[in-house]
């Protein structure tokens, strides 16, 4: 048998392992070298459109201490308010302008979700270095053509394809400005100053102060942060791309007019979501987790081959001739309207925060108690036609092309107004959902929810505007209201008597109140319709 001891090529194996970890501990002491110095960072070299960019990442700690925000770069400072930190816009500074102005009023939520959410996470940001010498025209920088001589970015290339370098960040040779991610150095900065003080000014979107503070002791009592975290949130790093303010060669107006072109590309090309892709995506709002839960498996929604799909789950809008029943973003507004009294947690506790995801027992409950009003939804005569009609005929009103039922089921924002109601007598005033639908299938049969582009239905002038013909979405809390009431769900006198003027004012156009018998009447003969039985 051989030995293997004496096998060459373990040897030459077991030679070349050594040298690796040789190597890797020599490019550890290296690296521990150049990394553990302030003034120079770590960067990785990319170019596309003709434009040198260094990526790294940074502490929340060094981004919030380090970075300033765009409209402190020189070039704004005759119109720089540093009230607001935004540039004051008119006709000198229209063409300077690089960024959107800030909404200081963002900053608390921000600030909120870093602390509270321990799953956060902000995307890189885009950020720029400049230099003193760019901001004088006399500087040995510039030549006799007024064009750069050097970069504002000072790198160290480790590599021999300079793909990989140290970028001087030093505060004596560097200042460095936010093009892409101001509200993101707005939170950091925020979170440091509660950290630091244990309190922070809330602010309105100029920066004028609030009445109120976000307090360590707050976060700790209604989110259970815990105090040793919140320490650490400083030494979490985020990314971030350095870009020069001149490059080589430029001169003054076309290094601006590069990083001006940048800034507007990023934000054309980082396209919004639309509420429908929001709401798909979303996995810590429960109503959207219920909606889309709903949505694919419901007999009146779910997608089945020998149909039309029944929901439009990107758009917010159903168009006269769509085939779909509704939208996901409709149908996510129903959720959080029909279960927000039973799960009144599920909202975040202040407005701009992104909400905490429920428990999944929770979680089961409301899809059950969801898919309870869809069967009964289901129950109605005008969603039974759907099994041999398409919905645009029922959608339409009857003086569009070919003509429609005008049937209000078949609206999103009617869709809505029915689940706010019915959510506010089941869960607030404990009314059966049974009972009700024995009322609503009555109704229903009778025409209540068709012809609402006529005088005589009890929708005209609250989901139909008769002056632009056409459905109004204002008038989607007034129809909750009516149908709470025609529900029985209406018992003070004072609750009627609002109600009643609300509707006579819905009535009202061009100061010539409309009665349900189509005849122009004074505005305290309307009156309120009759209750279901």
């Amino acid at each position: 048998m051989k030995d293997s001891a004496s096998d060459p090529t373990a040897d030459i194996a077991k030679e070349y392992l050594e040298r690796e970890n040789k190597e890797k501990q020599v490019l550890a002491l290296l690296l521990e070298k150049f990394l553990g110095r302030k003034d120079q960072i770590l960067v990785q070299k990319t170019e596309m459109g003709g434009t040198e960019a260094y990526v790294s990442s940074v502490t929340l700690e060094w981004f919030a201490g380090r970075v300033h925000f765009a409209s402190g770069l020189p070039l704004f400072q005759k119109k720089y308010n540093p009230e607001t930190d935004n540039v004051e816009i008119d006709a000198d500074s229209i063409d300077e302008i690089q960024q959107r102005p800030l909404d200081w009023s963002r900053q608390a939520p921000l600030v909120q979700y870093l602390a509270a959410r321990q799953n956060h996470k902000f995307p890189p940001v885009l950020v720029v270095i400049n230099q003193p010498w760019v901001d004088n025209p006399k500087a040995a920088e510039w030549d006799s053509e007024g064009r750069a001589t050097k970069s504002t970015t000072d790198f160290i290339p480790l590599d021999k394809d300079a793909k990989v370098g140290l970028l001087n960040i030093s505060e004596d040779d560097v200042t460095i400005y936010a093009l892409d991610g101001q509200h993101r150095l707005m939170g950091v900065q925020g979170l440091m100053e509660l950290i630091k003080t244990r309190k922070l000014q809330r602010y309105k979107k100029d920066k004028g102060a609030d009445d109120s503070f976000i307090t360590v002791n707050d976060l700790i009592e209604k989110y259970q942060v815990d105090l040793a975290y919140l320490q650490n949130l400083p030494k979490e790093k985020i990314g971030i791309e350095f870009i020069c303010a001149v490059a080589a060669g430029e001169t003054r107006t076309e290094a601006r007019r590069r990083v001006r072109s940048i800034f507007v590309h990023v934000n054309l090309m980082a396209a919004p979501l639309t509420k429908g892709q929001l709401t798909q995506l979303n996995e810590d709002d429960g109503f959207a987790i219920v909606a889309r839960k709903i949505a694919v498996t419901h007999p009146l929604l779910e997608q089945r081959q020998e149909r039309n799909p029944r929901v439009n789950w990107n758009s917010a809008t159903v168009a006269s001739n769509s085939t779909v029943l509704t939208t996901l973003q409709a149908l996510q507004d129903m959720s959080e309207r029909y279960l927000i009294h039973k799960f009144p947690h599920w909202k975040p506790l202040e407005k701009g925060l992104i909400p905490m995801r429920p428990e999944d027992e929770e979680i089961e409950q409301g899809i059950e108690e969801f898919k309870k009003l869809f069967d009964s939804l289901a129950s109605l005569s005008s969603y039974k036609i759907l099994e041999h009609e398409d919905t645009p005929a029922l959608r339409r009103f009857s003086f569009e092309k070919d003509g429609g039922e005008g049937n209000m089921l078949f609206r999103p924002v009617a869709q809505v107004a029915l689940a706010q109601a019915l959510g506010i007598l089941v869960f607030k005033k404990g009314f059966s959902l049974a009972d009700i639908f024995k009322k609503l299938r009555k109704f229903d049969q009778q025409g209540g929810f068709s012809g609402m582009e006529y005088p005589q239905s009890l929708w005209y002038g609250i989901l139909y505007d008769p002056n632009k013909k056409r459905v109004q979405v204002a008038g989607r809390d007034l129809a909750a209201k009516l149908l709470v009431y025609i529900l029985g769900g209406v018992q003070e006198q004072m609750e009627r008597a609002e109600l009643r003027k609300a509707l006579a004012d819905a009535r009202t156009v061009e100061n010539k109140t409309i009665g349900f018998d189509a005849e122009f009447v004074e505005p305290k003969a309307v009156g309120l319709p009759n209750l279901l039985s």
